[in-house]
C-alpha cells in the first residue's frame, strides 16, 4: 500500500488553484462531481504522480478547516529562492526558522486562502530525500 494524496476542501476553486499553482503546482486533471462540484488534482512537475486533491463543494458552504488538521509538508531544494519566488507571486510566506538548530532543517510556513498551514523544509547537505528511519536515533 502507499498513499495516494492529500485532499483539502476548499471554498473558493479559483483563489486556491491561484494559491497552488504560484506554489508550483500543476493540475494533472479534474472531475465534475455534480451539483457544481469539481475535484482539481494537482502534482509539482518532478513528481510521477498526484499528491493534491482539491474538493470544492459549493453546496456545502464555506470550509472550516477546524483544529484536527495540522499541516502539509513540502520538500523544497533551496528555501531562499522558493521564497523569493512565492513573495514575487503575492503569496506570503513566514520567516527562516532553523527548528532542529543551525545544522538541521531550514523551514518557513505559510497559509493557503481556506486557512490550511503549509510548511516548506529544505533539508541540510547531505541529507536524503524526505523522512527516513535515519532520522529517529
Amino acid at each position: 500500500m502507499k498513499t495516494l494524496f492529500v485532499s483539502y476542501r476548499v471554498t473558493d476553486l479559483d483563489r486556491s488553484l491561484g494559491f497552488y499553482t504560484a506554489l508550483g503546482y500543476v493540475e494533472l486533471g479534474r472531475v465534475e462531481a455534480g451539483d457544481r462540484s469539481h475535484l482539481v488534482i494537482l502534482k509539482f512537475p518532478g513528481e510521477p504522480a498526484a499528491s493534491l486533491e482539491l474538493v470544492h463543494r459549493p453546496a456545502g458552504g464555506r470550509v472550516d478547516v477546524g483544529s484536527s488538521f495540522d499541516h502539509l509538508a513540502i520538500q523544497v531544494d533551496t528555501l531562499a529562492a522558493t521564497l523569493e519566488r512565492l513573495t514575487d507571486a503575492g503569496l506570503k510566506p513566514g520567516p527562516v526558522q532553523n527548528p532542529g538548530g543551525p545544522h538541521g532543517p531550514k523551514t518557513s510556513w505559510l497559509t493557503d486562502p481556506d486557512g490550511y498551514r503549509i510548511e516548506l523544509v529544505e533539508w541540510p547537505p547531505g541529507h536524503p530525500d524526505g523522512i527516513t528511519a535515519a532520522d529517529f536515533p
